[in-house]
């Protein structure tokens, strides 16, 4: 296996081509009050496959694709079940 970083989130946006926004949540305990924070990230990642919004990604980074891009889509871990409004 490589030694690229592998992260895991959530695609938050799709609306380009070939690329989807994924949050990226990371969970801490904070060091002097204890009190547990979430912060995230949002990173955009090259789509292949085809991502829809609420999907869980793993994401791997790559070279520089553009200016914004440094990572790629490798797998979908769960995907959302699309519900029909009718």
């Amino acid at each position: 296996m490589s030694e690229r970083r592998r992260l895991t989130g959530v695609v938050v946006s799709n609306k380009m081509q070939k690329t989807v926004v994924v949050r990226v949540t990371r969970r801490y305990r904070h060091h002097l009050y204890k009190k547990v924070i979430d912060s995230y990230k949002k990173l955009m990642a090259h789509d292949e496959i085809g991502c829809d919004i609420g999907d869980e990604v793993q994401i791997v980074e790559s070279r520089p694709i553009s200016k914004r891009k440094r990572w790629v889509v490798e797998k979908i871990i769960r995907q959302t079940v699309a519900v029909d409004g009718a």
